[in-house]
């Protein structure tokens, strides 16, 4: 495809909503997804520490000290 300016690149032939609007949700996506799996991370590893690490030690299989 060709375009003779910037600004109608950016209209996209009238479907700008759709185009730009589909970039900024993926655009979201992949900034929120990264920050809620840290989040359970972080707080998987709270709830190993407050339990003193059983549940690890029965997923790994080490023995109780």
């Amino acid at each position: 495809m060709s375009w003779a300016s910037a600004a109608e690149f950016f209209a996209m032939g009238g479907y700008a909503p759709y185009v730009w609007g589909s970039f900024g949700f993926v655009a979201v996506c992949m900034i929120v997804e990264p920050l809620a799996v840290r989040a359970r991370h972080l707080r998987a590893r709270a709830e190993l520490k407050r339990s003193g690490g059983g549940a690890a030690r029965k997923v790994t299989g080490e023995a109780a000290a």
